[in-house]
């Protein structure tokens, strides 16, 4: 049996481990932050206790697995990585912070087992997996971002359009900002939208041949590369 002291290291350690992921989230201003991670850790942390804590008591007398509370939080996070999931027009965002959560469920399954040395280690790589690795990302990726202003007629299905033409070109969007302008209307008596859209040139194309692709498409008024 696990003394009160003990206990209250591990809660606490849980506390701490998840504590240190949630304020490098926060600091993103992601959506699972600071308290989100320190409850899921801590959460998982409770229930791994108390699962060694039941197989302790009913040792020898029955067949009961230990494992069992700590499955169920495994496949239960799912329900929290899902919401912080979310998609914005053609872009998803949510799926790092997802994978967080995960794992800082899986750091409090580690300290409520006693396994110090593996949760430590654990969120010292995450935490450097986090802060670095998506630093190495922004700069690798600087030089092929693009950012294009569309200004189109407003029709239905025209921003598919537009979408199957930059797949066409392998170009990856990853977000989209649409603005209707009733005020603009042409002879058609169609009105005008603007379409800001940040895409990822991973054929490093030039910016000429995006712009002349996209002006073909019918209704495309203007378009502007940032």
């Amino acid at each position: 049996m696990l003394s009160e002291w003990e206990l209250l290291l591990r809660l606490v350690l849980s506390c701490i481990l998840g504590g240190i992921i949630g304020y490098e989230r926060q600091s993103r201003r992601k959506s699972a932050g600071l308290r989100t991670n320190v409850l899921v850790c801590l959460g998982s942390c409770l229930i791994m206790v108390m699962s060694v804590e039941m197989y302790q008591e009913v040792e020898g007398k029955t067949n009961a697995d230990p494992a069992r509370l700590a499955a169920q939080v495994v496949s239960g996070i799912g329900f929290l990585g899902a919401g912080a999931i979310m998609k914005e027009g053609l872009s998803v965002t949510g799926l790092t912070t997802a994978a967080c959560l995960w794992v800082v469920a899986g750091v409090g399954l580690a300290v409520g087992a006693g396994f110090y040395t593996g949760a430590l280690m654990s969120t010292a790589l995450v935490f450097v997996t986090l802060g670095r690795l998506s630093r190495i990302d922004d700069w690798v990726d600087h030089e092929k971002n693009l950012s294009l202003n569309i200004q189109t007629v407003d029709r239905p299905g025209q921003l598919m359009r537009i979408s199957r033409c930059l797949e066409d070109l392998q170009l990856r969007v990853r977000g989209v900002k649409v603005k209707a302008n009733e005020d603009e209307v042409d002879e058609a008596g169609e009105r005008s939208m603007y379409i800001d859209l940040e895409i990822f040139n991973k054929q490093s194309l030039k910016s000429i041949i995006i712009v002349d692709a996209v002006r073909q498409i019918d209704g495309v008024i203007r378009v502007d590369v940032v």
